[in-house]
């Protein structure tokens, strides 16, 4: 089924953090240098100011600063979306058209939050999104940090817009992924790591990785082999990463922060605190031996 599942924005994608210098600025240099090494490393596509990214703390400013910095480092051949997710419509509206003046191929656009809106009022938030520009939409299931699930009936809906083409699933709900496979070409990308070859087996196009920014190539390899129809590799290669994979997104941990320890990009921004000293010994251990394995 992946054979002909739609892949608009490649296979394997990274949520690329956000480096800031030492004072806590912007690191534009820093985040060409992590970008280029993500594409040599084997990932098709990089989401920047996602949750990974640290977009509750960056200026609309600094998001446009950035995905221009990361564009000039890898060309037009690499497909970058831009996270553009607000609580306020009008917010996410302008982040829409500024991403798109700033050279972004795509938006991820997440389910408003802390507000809670029922399906219609989502529903309709997404489609005024989609009306803004005339980039094409991923769009982010993520109840436990939105409040608010995108449901499977409001998916089959939404995919009838020609630029909703994708979605990032962190909906811990297979069923319902596996439904709106069934019956839309929404592409389908896994948003938890440990979900990404069980979806990918169903139809799904690939995943949006935080783990990526540390081990691009232990993370693609479960799917490089499932491709090649060596399915019990898969599975081993899937297995062998589930170690970091736990420590680093299931640890009390933000994402952000397991991944700021184990790069050299800088500080995280409060309210984020860095990971202590404990922590940062057993991610090191866990990467290493992922990559020795």
């Amino acid at each position: 089924m992946t054979a002909t599942a739609p892949r608009p924005f490649g296979r394997a994608l990274c949520a690329m953090i956000t480096p800031f210098t030492a004072a806590g600025a912007l690191d534009p240099e820093t985040a060409r240098a992590h970008a280029a090494h993500l594409v040599a490393e084997g990932c098709d596509g990089i989401v920047l100011s996602g949750t990974t990214g640290e977009s509750p703390t960056t200026t609309d400013a600094e998001k446009s600063a950035l995905l221009r910095a990361v564009r000039a480092e890898v060309g037009d051949g690499v497909p970058l979306l831009s996270g553009i997710g607000s609580p306020d419509t009008a917010h996410t509206l302008r982040l829409a058209r500024e991403a798109e003046e700033a050279g972004a191929d795509g938006l991820l656009v997440v389910s408003p939050y802390y507000s809670r809106p029922p399906q219609a009022a989502v529903e309709a938030y997404f489609l005024r999104v989609a009306e803004s520009t005339g980039l094409p939409l991923m769009l982010y299931d993520i109840p436990g940090r939105t409040g608010v699930r995108v449901e499977p009936e409001t998916l089959l809906r939404l995919a009838e817009h020609p630029r909703i083409v994708a979605v990032k699933d962190c909906s811990y709900d297979l069923l319902g992924a596996t439904k709106v496979l069934a019956r839309t070409s929404l592409a389908y990308y896994s948003g938890c790591e440990e979900l990404n070859l069980p979806l990918y087996a169903v139809g799904g196009a690939g995943y949006v990785s935080t783990v990526a920014n540390v081990a691009p190539r232990r993370m693609r390899a479960p799917l490089d082999a499932f491709d090649a129809g060596r399915t019990d590799e898969a599975a081993r290669l899937n297995g062998l990463t589930a170690r970091l994979v736990e420590l680093m997104m299931a640890s009390g941990l933000p994402g952000t922060v397991t991944a700021k320890a184990l790069l050299d990009a800088g500080p995280v921004r409060e309210p984020l605190q860095p990971a202590g000293r404990g922590a940062t010994d057993g991610l090191r251990k866990a990467y290493e031996e992922l990559l020795a394995a």
